[in-house]
Protein backbone atom coordinates (compact mmCIF):
# COMPACT_ATOMS: atom_id res chain seq x y z
CA UNK A 1 0.00 0.00 0.00
CA UNK A 2 1.01 3.40 -0.40
CA UNK A 3 -0.20 6.68 -0.07
CA UNK A 4 0.30 9.77 -1.71
CA UNK A 5 0.32 13.17 -0.58
CA UNK A 6 0.34 16.65 -1.78
CA UNK A 7 -0.82 20.21 -0.26
CA UNK A 8 -1.14 23.15 -1.03
CA UNK A 9 -4.29 25.86 -1.99
CA UNK A 10 -7.46 24.96 -2.66
CA UNK A 11 -7.49 26.11 -6.02
CA UNK A 12 -4.91 23.54 -6.63
CA UNK A 13 -6.31 20.57 -4.34
CA UNK A 14 -9.21 20.49 -5.38
CA UNK A 15 -9.00 19.82 -9.55
CA UNK A 16 -6.33 17.04 -8.45
CA UNK A 17 -8.73 15.61 -6.38
CA UNK A 18 -11.19 15.47 -8.99
CA UNK A 19 -9.17 13.82 -11.64
CA UNK A 20 -8.60 11.37 -9.37
CA UNK A 21 -11.60 10.41 -8.22
CA UNK A 22 -13.54 10.45 -11.90
CA UNK A 23 -10.54 8.51 -13.62
CA UNK A 24 -11.89 5.82 -14.85
CA UNK A 25 -10.26 3.25 -14.39
CA UNK A 26 -8.38 5.24 -11.57
CA UNK A 27 -4.54 4.31 -9.54
CA UNK A 28 -5.94 4.74 -6.57
CA UNK A 29 -8.33 2.76 -4.46
CA UNK A 30 -9.20 5.97 -2.14
CA UNK A 31 -8.83 9.65 -2.54
CA UNK A 32 -9.71 12.40 0.22
CA UNK A 33 -9.01 16.49 0.23
CA UNK A 34 -9.86 18.42 3.34
CA UNK A 35 -9.07 21.45 5.16
CA UNK A 36 -5.30 21.75 6.70
CA UNK A 37 -5.09 24.95 8.65
CA UNK A 38 -5.45 28.20 7.45
CA UNK A 39 -5.55 29.06 3.96
CA UNK A 40 -3.95 25.00 3.25
CA UNK A 41 -5.67 21.68 1.90
CA UNK A 42 -4.52 19.03 2.06
CA UNK A 43 -4.99 15.66 -0.71
CA UNK A 44 -4.41 11.67 0.37
CA UNK A 45 -4.63 9.14 -2.16
CA UNK A 46 -4.19 5.33 -1.83
CA UNK A 47 -2.76 3.10 -4.24
CA UNK A 48 -2.02 -0.54 -3.92
CA UNK A 49 0.72 -1.24 -6.13
CA UNK A 50 4.08 1.69 -6.62
CA UNK A 51 2.92 1.80 -10.37
CA UNK A 52 -0.61 3.07 -9.31
CA UNK A 53 0.99 5.56 -6.75
CA UNK A 54 3.36 6.70 -9.69
CA UNK A 55 0.79 7.16 -12.02
CA UNK A 56 -1.20 9.07 -8.90
CA UNK A 57 1.37 11.35 -8.63
CA UNK A 58 2.12 11.79 -12.30
CA UNK A 59 -1.96 12.73 -12.42
CA UNK A 60 -1.83 15.29 -9.96
CA UNK A 61 1.34 16.64 -11.47
CA UNK A 62 -0.25 17.37 -14.86
CA UNK A 63 -3.51 18.51 -13.33
CA UNK A 64 -2.08 20.82 -11.05
CA UNK A 65 1.77 21.93 -11.60
CA UNK A 66 2.44 23.71 -8.69
CA UNK A 67 1.81 20.82 -6.68
CA UNK A 68 4.42 18.63 -4.85
CA UNK A 69 3.16 15.04 -4.24
CA UNK A 70 4.72 12.93 -1.72
CA UNK A 71 5.06 9.06 -2.39
CA UNK A 72 4.93 7.00 0.93
CA UNK A 73 5.22 3.16 1.37
CA UNK A 74 3.11 2.09 4.07
CA UNK A 75 3.87 -1.68 5.98
CA UNK A 76 1.37 -3.96 4.79
CA UNK A 77 -1.25 -4.07 7.68
CA UNK A 78 -5.59 -3.60 7.34
CA UNK A 79 -4.82 0.43 7.65
CA UNK A 80 -8.55 1.27 6.92
CA UNK A 81 -9.34 -0.74 10.28
CA UNK A 82 -5.87 0.45 12.19
CA UNK A 83 -6.72 4.53 11.59
CA UNK A 84 -10.56 4.02 13.10
CA UNK A 85 -9.47 2.18 16.06
CA UNK A 86 -9.58 4.29 19.31
CA UNK A 87 -11.26 6.84 17.55
CA UNK A 88 -13.11 9.13 20.01
CA UNK A 89 -16.85 9.68 19.93
CA UNK A 90 -18.61 11.79 17.73
CA UNK A 91 -21.69 13.56 19.32
CA UNK A 92 -24.27 15.27 16.85
CA UNK A 93 -27.31 16.76 18.26
CA UNK A 94 -29.31 13.58 19.65
CA UNK A 95 -26.70 10.93 18.61
CA UNK A 96 -23.71 9.62 19.28
CA UNK A 97 -21.66 7.59 17.08
CA UNK A 98 -18.90 5.24 18.05
CA UNK A 99 -16.95 1.63 18.06
CA UNK A 100 -17.89 -0.80 21.21
CA UNK A 101 -14.46 0.42 22.69
CA UNK A 102 -15.84 3.71 23.19
CA UNK A 103 -19.54 3.43 23.11
CA UNK A 104 -19.66 1.82 26.74
CA UNK A 105 -18.26 5.69 27.99
CA UNK A 106 -20.74 7.77 26.32
CA UNK A 107 -22.43 10.65 27.53
CA UNK A 108 -25.80 10.21 29.06
CA UNK A 109 -28.78 10.72 27.57
CA UNK A 110 -27.50 10.45 24.31
CA UNK A 111 -28.99 7.92 21.18
CA UNK A 112 -26.27 5.60 20.84
CA UNK A 113 -25.12 4.54 17.57
CA UNK A 114 -22.53 1.65 17.49
CA UNK A 115 -20.29 1.89 14.42
CA UNK A 116 -16.89 -0.33 14.78
CA UNK A 117 -13.75 0.01 12.85
CA UNK A 118 -14.00 -0.88 9.36
CA UNK A 119 -14.09 -0.40 5.45
CA UNK A 120 -17.63 0.86 5.05
CA UNK A 121 -17.91 4.98 4.90
CA UNK A 122 -19.32 6.56 7.60
CA UNK A 123 -18.08 6.59 11.46
CA UNK A 124 -19.19 10.33 11.94
CA UNK A 125 -15.56 11.47 11.91
CA UNK A 126 -15.90 12.84 8.61
CA UNK A 127 -17.54 16.76 7.85
CA UNK A 128 -20.21 14.87 5.50
CA UNK A 129 -21.47 12.01 7.83
CA UNK A 130 -21.46 14.50 10.73
CA UNK A 131 -23.18 17.63 8.73
CA UNK A 132 -25.90 14.79 7.55
CA UNK A 133 -26.39 14.01 10.99
CA UNK A 134 -27.06 17.65 12.21
CA UNK A 135 -28.77 18.09 9.19
CA UNK A 136 -31.16 15.75 10.38
CA UNK A 137 -31.45 17.09 13.50
CA UNK A 138 -33.00 19.71 11.84
CA UNK A 139 -35.47 17.70 9.63
CA UNK A 140 -37.12 16.34 13.45
CA UNK A 141 -38.00 19.51 14.63
CA UNK A 142 -39.85 19.93 11.58
CA UNK A 143 -41.05 16.53 10.86
CA UNK A 144 -41.11 12.48 12.40
CA UNK A 145 -40.00 10.16 8.51
CA UNK A 146 -41.51 7.26 8.92
CA UNK A 147 -39.97 5.82 5.55
CA UNK A 148 -36.57 6.49 4.97
CA UNK A 149 -33.88 6.12 2.17
CA UNK A 150 -30.55 6.12 2.39
CA UNK A 151 -28.58 6.10 -1.37
CA UNK A 152 -24.86 4.86 -0.71
CA UNK A 153 -25.19 4.16 2.87
CA UNK A 154 -21.84 2.96 3.81
CA UNK A 155 -21.74 1.72 7.02
CA UNK A 156 -25.69 2.53 7.49
CA UNK A 157 -25.09 5.37 9.97
CA UNK A 158 -27.43 7.35 8.36
CA UNK A 159 -30.41 5.11 8.18
CA UNK A 160 -29.02 3.37 11.63
CA UNK A 161 -29.72 6.78 13.15
CA UNK A 162 -33.38 7.53 11.21
CA UNK A 163 -34.74 4.32 12.56
CA UNK A 164 -33.82 5.19 16.37
CA UNK A 165 -35.05 8.10 15.83
CA UNK A 166 -38.38 6.64 14.85
CA UNK A 167 -38.67 5.65 11.53
CA UNK A 168 -40.61 2.38 10.99
CA UNK A 169 -38.65 1.24 7.81
CA UNK A 170 -35.33 1.92 5.46
CA UNK A 171 -33.56 0.98 3.15
CA UNK A 172 -30.12 1.23 1.90
CA UNK A 173 -28.22 0.77 -1.31
CA UNK A 174 -24.96 0.36 -2.06
CA UNK A 175 -22.91 -0.08 -5.38
CA UNK A 176 -20.00 -2.01 -3.20
CA UNK A 177 -20.40 -6.05 -1.98
CA UNK A 178 -18.66 -5.15 1.22
CA UNK A 179 -20.32 -2.50 2.19
CA UNK A 180 -23.64 -3.57 1.85
CA UNK A 181 -22.70 -6.82 4.37
CA UNK A 182 -21.34 -4.03 6.56
CA UNK A 183 -24.58 -2.09 6.70
CA UNK A 184 -26.46 -5.28 7.20
CA UNK A 185 -24.07 -6.20 10.03
CA UNK A 186 -24.10 -2.75 11.61
CA UNK A 187 -28.24 -2.86 11.34
CA UNK A 188 -28.25 -6.22 13.50
CA UNK A 189 -25.76 -4.91 15.91
CA UNK A 190 -27.65 -1.85 16.66
CA UNK A 191 -30.88 -4.81 17.03
CA UNK A 192 -32.34 -2.35 14.04
CA UNK A 193 -32.25 -5.49 11.31
CA UNK A 194 -36.36 -5.71 11.15
CA UNK A 195 -36.47 -2.39 10.18
CA UNK A 196 -33.14 -1.39 7.97
CA UNK A 197 -31.66 -3.68 5.09
CA UNK A 198 -29.46 -2.77 2.36
CA UNK A 199 -29.12 -3.69 -1.20
CA UNK A 200 -26.34 -4.39 -3.63
CA UNK A 201 -28.02 -1.41 -6.71
CA UNK A 202 -26.66 1.74 -8.45
CA UNK A 203 -28.30 5.00 -9.48
CA UNK A 204 -31.48 3.40 -10.79
CA UNK A 205 -32.39 1.36 -8.03
CA UNK A 206 -34.17 -1.77 -7.85
CA UNK A 207 -37.99 -2.82 -7.82
CA UNK A 208 -38.14 -3.11 -4.18
CA UNK A 209 -37.02 0.31 -3.48
CA UNK A 210 -39.07 2.08 -6.33
CA UNK A 211 -42.32 0.16 -5.26
CA UNK A 212 -41.80 1.26 -1.23
CA UNK A 213 -41.92 4.83 -2.67
CA UNK A 214 -42.18 7.81 -1.97
CA UNK A 215 -39.75 8.36 1.01
CA UNK A 216 -40.50 10.82 3.96
CA UNK A 217 -36.81 11.00 3.93
CA UNK A 218 -34.17 10.44 1.42
CA UNK A 219 -30.53 10.65 2.37
CA UNK A 220 -27.30 10.99 -0.18
CA UNK A 221 -24.01 11.02 1.15
CA UNK A 222 -22.23 10.38 -2.26
CA UNK A 223 -20.20 13.04 -4.51
CA UNK A 224 -21.17 15.77 -6.22
CA UNK A 225 -21.63 14.34 -9.71
CA UNK A 226 -23.44 11.89 -8.63
CA UNK A 227 -25.72 13.68 -6.54
CA UNK A 228 -26.38 16.15 -9.83
CA UNK A 229 -27.30 13.00 -11.68
CA UNK A 230 -29.25 11.17 -9.51
CA UNK A 231 -31.63 14.62 -9.39
CA UNK A 232 -34.28 13.55 -10.95
CA UNK A 233 -34.80 9.71 -9.01
CA UNK A 234 -34.10 10.85 -5.86
CA UNK A 235 -36.92 14.08 -5.99
CA UNK A 236 -39.08 11.29 -7.48
CA UNK A 237 -38.87 8.96 -4.49
CA UNK A 238 -39.27 12.10 -2.07
CA UNK A 239 -42.76 12.57 -0.39
CA UNK A 240 -44.66 15.53 -0.96
CA UNK A 241 -43.61 17.62 2.23
CA UNK A 242 -40.56 14.90 2.77
CA UNK A 243 -36.91 15.97 2.75
CA UNK A 244 -34.00 15.36 1.29
CA UNK A 245 -30.55 15.20 2.96
CA UNK A 246 -27.69 15.09 0.52
CA UNK A 247 -23.61 15.63 1.24
CA UNK A 248 -20.25 14.66 -0.14
CA UNK A 249 -19.87 17.89 -2.20
CA UNK A 250 -17.66 20.81 -1.32
CA UNK A 251 -18.59 23.94 -0.50
CA UNK A 252 -17.83 25.78 -3.77
CA UNK A 253 -20.22 23.21 -5.59
CA UNK A 254 -23.73 23.76 -3.39
CA UNK A 255 -24.70 26.08 -6.47
CA UNK A 256 -25.19 23.57 -8.80
CA UNK A 257 -26.71 20.65 -6.30
CA UNK A 258 -28.70 23.20 -5.54
CA UNK A 259 -30.06 24.22 -8.83
CA UNK A 260 -30.51 20.52 -9.61
CA UNK A 261 -33.39 20.21 -6.89
CA UNK A 262 -34.73 23.05 -6.68
CA UNK A 263 -35.69 22.76 -10.77
CA UNK A 264 -37.75 19.35 -9.50
CA UNK A 265 -39.42 21.14 -6.79
CA UNK A 266 -37.22 20.95 -3.92
CA UNK A 267 -36.50 24.38 -1.34
CA UNK A 268 -33.20 24.32 0.55
CA UNK A 269 -33.87 24.75 4.49
CA UNK A 270 -30.62 24.45 5.72
CA UNK A 271 -27.31 24.39 5.42
CA UNK A 272 -24.17 22.17 7.42
CA UNK A 273 -20.61 23.07 6.57
CA UNK A 274 -18.05 21.06 8.28
CA UNK A 275 -13.93 20.36 6.93
CA UNK A 276 -14.84 22.13 3.49
CA UNK A 277 -17.70 19.68 2.74
CA UNK A 278 -21.37 21.12 2.76
CA UNK A 279 -24.32 18.72 3.69
CA UNK A 280 -27.75 20.47 2.33
CA UNK A 281 -31.25 20.05 3.57
CA UNK A 282 -34.37 20.65 1.33
CA UNK A 283 -37.76 20.24 1.37
CA UNK A 284 -40.05 18.87 -1.51
CA UNK A 285 -43.60 21.35 -1.82
CA UNK A 286 -46.78 19.68 -1.42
Amino acid sequence: MYQITAKGPREAIEPAWDALAWADPSPAGAVDAKEDGRHAWRLDAYAETAEEADACKAMILETSPSLNPVVEALEDRDWVTLSLEGLPPVEAGRFIVAGSHALAKSAPGKTPILIEAGPAFGTGHHGTTLGCLLGFEEVLKRARPQKVLDVGTGSGVLAIAAIKAGAKRAWGTEIDADSVRVANENAAKNHVANAFHTFETGGGMNTTIRGDGPYDLVFANILFRPLVGLAPTIAGLTAPGGHVILSGLLSHQEPLVREAYASRGLGLIHRVRKDGWSSLVFERMR
